[in-house]
């Protein structure tokens, strides 16, 4: 029976992989793929078919496995509705379909199902209400629903599941008040109910409750003064009013509590940070509160971020706030603080993010500031300060503070364009001085500006005539109206990253519609300017397979009037190295070790070609994984130029004196060289630095300022550590799984040796590069030669043996498992950017 249930199954599938071929009458149906039978019978205890790309119905045949107490079908393409013979299951204990495309109703035959532990079918399109009878799962201990279409209010009998642990119905349609008798779940430990509509909720011993983005309206309910095992509470996007605080008086052990974008108002309460055990989050911004900040916000000493921002608040910042030595981000913008800034916050040495913009401070700006060592950005804007601006710190770096709005600022930096400071006597003297030596020299000084003006005017309209010519003859323009065309008026939704000095977009330029890569250049950055001219003259003279193109230019002016600069680049279609390497969703999967090997190669010859072969050599001067992009091939393009430069053809260590060639810090922290950081000049050490910590993060995948380097150790010094014997133990592990598939020729100890020979030479010369000395330091011809040479012994001699393996085809949006034939040695292997080994 058990075989015929399958195999009509089977005739309802769309199986493009073949997954299903074992599914036949020559193998026993124990052996089939997905399938699982007991150990006492022959009979079908399991069907699990996750993620293998399967489409098509779900026959109702799958009521006569009688004895199934499994149906894993998640992470694929059925459509069509759950067949209502499911209900005949009586055995089964876990039911997943996620991720799929099945509509309908929920059968509401399943309440047959007593045996249910698991019920997943979140991601679909299942639409009309959710049924009383789900309250007959009296053993359910999760029930996820979210992400479909389900209508009405939650059924009361929801409070008959005593064993639920977990019950997520986010981003439904559902509204009505959530039951009381969600009460009476004592196991519930996380509920989600965001974007949905409700509006109240009476709930129980939650350790995580997540209820934003719905209506929920009034005062927090007083059950919530009950639920003592609270760690999480998310209110975020309601209409809750009033002073709410009081029922989290027992609620002693929250470690994060978010209530931003409501309608909260009046003080807060000192109960509030009688909380102490709250360290991740405490976020109240864009509500109504007014008052002081209470003196016992010093109780939160192990607080990691607290956010009051846009809010009433007034008076002065209590000088109690030192004793959160924790804290990482002070968020206090948009309220009506006055007085000065405390010179306590000194000891707040973890802090990274200080915002106090848009209030009514005043003073002058603690000099203490410029010794926090972490401190990442500060905003000072829109306060009433004055006197002097530090230098140091922080204040060293013009785009890291913000100080706009403070007339009566002067000092720090000459970026930041503030008056000098004066003492009040040498004022006095000046205004002496000037009352003597103008009348004299007046007449002199006007005919010299006279002069100056006229021969600046002829010498710049000539070097603008000069410069657009040659920028026209180069790359053909285009103009704003279309490039704001093509990018859907630079539309959020078309942005794909930021540049050193602007925003990218993609977009389709053209009748043709050709996608192209658009960066914008912030022309109110400091170098902005600079940046966007020295890109186009670092591509305009030279060409590599390797290196981004440029497709044309626009210098004109924007809708409001104002300067308008963007370069438009060829579209890499499967992003950037640093989407690959460190991923932020599923989308992408990993490199592996052939792939690696030709990208950094590919980047090594790059290097080597604008050091050693063009007409004069030129330095990149910020190479990291962001800036290098690769195409539908897998081909590297090293992209980003702003900070290039040009140097002298017997110059490989130090800038001509005279030249420009200084960026400071000005490239990327944890791949600038650290010579650089000490004011030394733009190099090719410098680029065989950045070379050598990129090929290093590319095998062991770990950021050159990860957390774990910290107290003297580098990415250099701990992948230096590993040599030669703990190479292995550093590495990306995805790299080790090549050594468990099929070897055609080796047997799997010689692979592993293999594998093991390639990462030490690699991670090695990632090491030589990266040497602190620039004159330790290998040169990029070598550097080429070595890698080559690695790629070249571990793929072996150049007869073509056939491997039969697995690969994720991947279009960087989804992921889908087949078997392939890939071949051996892989030297012009490319792959296309969905092609990824998997064992």
């Amino acid at each position: 029976m058990d075989r015929l249930a399958l195999l009509a199954i089977k005739s309802q599938l769309q199986d493009p992989l073949g997954v299903t071929k074992s599914w036949n009458n020559s193998i026993n149906l124990c052996q089939w793929t997905g399938v699982t039978c007991g150990h006492r019978h022959q009979r079908v205890t399991e069907l699990d078919l996750e993620s293998q790309n399967i489409g098509g119905f779900l026959s109702p045949y799958i009521g006569n496995l009688s004895f199934l107490r499994v149906i894993n079908l998640a992470n694929n393409s059925f459509h069509g509705q759950i067949p209502k013979e499911v209900g005949r299951l009586f055995r089964l204990e876990t039911i997943v379909l996620s991720n799929n495309s099945f509509s309908g109703k929920i059968p509401t035959n399943l309440s047959r199902c007593f045996n249910l532990l698991d019920f997943w079918v979140h991601t679909n399109n299942l639409v009309g209400e959710i049924q009383a009878i789900i309250g007959n799962w009296l053993k359910l201990e999760r029930l996820s629903l979210y992400d479909n279409q389900l209508t009405g209010q939650l059924p009361p009998s929801i409070g008959n599941l005593s064993a639920l642990q977990t019950f997520d119905i986010a981003g439904n349609k559902l509204d009505g008040r959530i039951p009381d008798s969600l009460g009476q779940l004592r196991n519930l430990n996380y509920l989600g109910t965001s974007e949905n509509d409700f509006s109240g909720f009476n709930l129980p011993k939650l350790t995580v409750l997540v209820v934003a983005q719905n209506n929920l309206t009034g005062f927090l309910p007083q059950s919530l003064s009950n639920a003592s095992k609270l760690e999480w509470l998310e209110l975020n996007e309601n209409h809750f009013s009033g002073q709410w605080f009081y029922p989290l008086g027992k609620c002693q052990n929250l470690m994060q509590l978010s209530a931003p974008n409501n309608q909260l108002n009046g003080t807060l309460p000192p109960q509030i940070f009688g909380i102490t055990p709250l360290s991740k989050l405490l976020d109240l911004s864009e509500n109504h509160f007014s008052g002081s900040i209470p003196l016992e916000v010093g109780n939160l000493k192990s607080l990691v971020q607290l956010d009051i921002s846009r809010n009433h608040f007034s008076n002065e910042i209590p000088v109690t706030l030192s004793a959160c030595t924790t804290l990482e981000y002070l968020l206090m913008q948009g309220n009506s603080f006055n007085g000065s800034i405390p010179q306590s916050l000194n000891a707040l040495k973890s802090i990274k993010e200080l915002d106090l913009s848009c209030n009514n401070l005043s003073g002058q700006i603690p000099i203490h500031l410029q010794d926090l060592p972490f401190l990442e950005y500060l905003n000072l804007s829109y306060n009433h300060f004055e006197g002097e601006v530090p230098k140091k710190g922080v204040f060293s770096n013009e785009t890291r503070i913000s100080l706009t709005g403070n007339e009566q600022l002067c000092g720090g930096l000459g970026e930041l364009h503030l008056p000098a400071c004066h003492s009040v006597g040498r004022r006095k003297e000046t205004i002496t001085l000037l009352k003597v030596v103008i009348p004299v020299i007046g007449l002199v000084l006007s005919l010299l500006m006279c002069f100056i003006v006229v021969y600046t005017r002829r010498t710049k309209l000539a070097h603008k005539l000069s410069s657009a010519l040659l920028m026209e003859q180069q790359f053909p323009i285009v103009s704003y109206a279309e490039l704001s065309k093509a990018t859907k008026e630079f539309s959020s939704s078309n942005r794909i990253g930021k540049g050193s000095f602007g925003f990218v977009y993609k977009g389709n330029l053209g009748e043709g519609g050709m996608s192209v890569a658009v960066k914008v250049m912030s022309l109110n950055q400091k170098g902005a300017t600079k940046s966007f001219v020295a890109e186009c003259e670092a591509l305009r003279n030279i060409r590599h397979r390797n290196l981004i193109k440029i497709i044309t230019i626009c210098s004109s002016i924007d809708i409001k009037g104002a300067d308008f600069k963007a370069i438009v680049y060829e579209y890499m279609q499967c992003g950037s190295l640093e989407d690959w390497l460190h991923p932020t969703n599923d989308e992408v999967g990993s490199l592996n070790l052939i792939q690696r090997l030709n990208i950094v190669i590919e980047v090594a010859c790059v290097i080597e070609y604008l050091h050693h072969h063009c007409q004069q050599p030129i330095v990149h001067g910020d190479l990291k994984p962001s800036n290098v992009l690769l195409d539908h091939d897998m081909v590297a393009h090293v992209s980003d130029f702003g900070l290039a430069r040009f140097l002298p053809n017997h110059s490989f260590l130090i800038a001509p004196e005279g030249q420009s060639s200084s960026i400071g810090m000005k490239g990327t922290v944890g791949y600038i060289a650290p010579e650089y950081g000490m004011g030394g000049d733009l190099s090719m050490t410098g680029d065989v630095y950045s070379f050598g910590i990129l090929l290093l993060e590319m095998f062991t995948r770990r950021r050159p300022t990860d957390n774990m380097f910290n107290d003297g150790l580098t990415l250099h010094g701990y992948a230096k550590m590993a040599l030669p014997k703990k190479v292995m133990g550093i590495v990306d592990p995805s790299l080790l799984m090549e050594a468990r598939g099929p070897s055609s020729t080796r047997s799997h100890e010689n692979e592993i040796i293999r594998i093991e020979e390639c990462l030490v030479a690699v991670v090695r010369t990632g090491v030589a590069c990266s040497m602190e000395s620039p004159s330790e330091r290998m040169q990029m011809t070598e550097v080429v030669t070595k890698l080559s040479a690695v790629r070249e012994i571990f793929i072996g001699n150049k007869n073509v043996h056939h491997v039969r393996t697995k690969v994720i085809e991947i279009d960087c949006r989804g992921i889908h498992l087949q078997e392939a034939v890939t071949y051996w040695p892989p030297i012009s292997f490319r792959g296309k950017c969905e092609r990824l080994f998997v064992r």
